[in-house]
């Protein structure tokens, strides 16, 4: 009998709970958190935090609450068993969800165990914490503002912290976004770098044989992290135009780059017109205050860099209690 391949997985219909275990699965959660613990503890994690070592006795054990300073959404109580379960004898218990909402002064989680080790990753909890928590803020405060009466969705970008990336993708799933492709290993994304050589009279024919090339990777090689896709990069009505031509199937997404609401309606009822079942994503300079009006276009997706990169961390605490 021949061996099961894994199936790549649509991260975006997986819950919170099978999407953390899926990242930390892939081993990067646990490279970052080594990365971590070694920048703060040193020797591999294994060092000391010398001012508790000389402050507080060895056999001391503390409880502490981890309380928000403010208002947001809540991302990183679940991956960060992954930190806590290193130490048997800490016991962590998140008091709130994931994509939770929370207010100053709200206990999110409960930890409690040897004085010395908890306050040796106390800020490393806190900091990841803050961050996810900073980004699932923004990101709902887009998808709030994109409302309904739209078939448009939020997505994310590679516009990353790096060595964070698998988390902060999480994050934007906590705040009701989704997630694009992962990395430049899981999909293609033809660029503007990538064609400009190609003559708009063949830029359909390229297209074609590059998406033809990597369906050939993808049906021999090992699954990818996310279920791949062919997507290609546009700035022109004519681009796009010659992407319609395409063989039906090879192309799944057209990314239509910076785009006004106008240009972005035109291209949907070129789309449409030609009975074409390729997805429309528009990126390029989206803020809070025009996201509704580019759903509105009848986009399917819509790509915001500033969720990640323009996010401010959310400030928690731990408190003795």
């Amino acid at each position: 009998m021949a061996p099961s391949v894994s199936q790549p997985k649509d991260l975006n219909g997986l819950t919170l709970h099978e999407l953390s275990d899926a990242l930390c699965d892939s081993g990067l959660v646990a490279r970052l958190l080594d990365l971590a613990l070694d920048e703060d503890l040193g020797c591999g994690g294994g060092g000391a935090d010398i001012t508790s070592e000389v402050a507080i006795p060895a056999d001391h054990r503390s409880r502490f609450h981890v309380v928000a300073r403010k208002a947001g959404v809540a991302s990183g109580l679940i991956p960060l068993y992954e930190l806590t379960n290193r130490w048997p004898e800490i016991a962590y218990a998140p008091t709130v969800r994931d994509g939770d909402r929370i207010e100053p002064g709200q206990v999110v989680a409960r930890i409690a165990g040897p004085t010395r080790r908890v306050l040796g990753i106390e800020r490393i909890y806190l900091n990841l914490l803050g961050r996810l928590s900073g980004i699932a803020t923004r990101t709902a405060m887009f998808v709030e503002v994109m409302a309904t009466g739209h078939r448009a969705h939020l997505y994310d970008t590679r516009k990353t912290t790096p060595g964070l990336r698998v988390l902060e993708k999480y994050a934007v799933r906590c705040g009701g976004g989704r997630c694009h492709r992962f990395g430049l290993h899981d999909a293609v994304l033809l660029k503007d770098n990538h064609i400009a050589h190609v003559p708009l009279a063949g830029l359909g024919a390229f297209v074609a044989d590059v998406s033809r090339k990597a369906r050939a990777i993808w049906s021999s090689g090992p699954a990818p992290l996310l279920k791949p896709f062919v997507e290609v990069e546009v700035d022109t009505l004519d681009q796009f135009a010659e992407i319609l031509k395409v063989e039906p199937g090879l192309v799944d997404i057209v990314l239509l780059d910076n785009m006004g609401t106008e240009m972005l309606s035109r291209a949907v009822a070129l789309r449409d017109g030609a009975g074409s079942r390729i997805e429309l994503e528009a990126s390029g300079g989206v803020t809070l205050e025009s996201i509704r009006a580019i759903a509105l276009t009848g986009v399917e997706r819509i790509s915001v860099g500033s969720i990640t990169h323009g996010a401010t961390v959310l400030d928690f605490g731990l408190d003795a209690v």
